[in-house]
């Protein structure tokens, strides 16, 4: 079959084309997505990074209750 060739140049297309789409942040409000990143005139406070990166995980609740204490106070 003079054809066979076509069928996994067509899936490796689409693996590529899934991957690239997923490396974007695909459709789970990424960066490209708009997601909920604030306009560019307005900056984000310490509070509101520290609740951030709380929230990813890039912080353990004892140094977010910590940081937290020293903003306020």
């Amino acid at each position: 079959m003079p054809w066979g060739w076509i069928f996994p140049l067509i899936f490796l297309v689409l693996m590529v084309v899934f991957m690239v789409f997923m490396m974007r942040g695909g459709m789970g409000g990424g960066p490209m997505c708009g997601g909920s990143h604030k306009t560019s005139g307005s900056a984000e406070t310490p509070r509101e990074t520290l609740d951030r990166r709380y929230a990813r995980g890039e912080i353990t609740r004892e140094e977010y209750q910590q940081m937290r204490k020293d903003l306020e106070g």
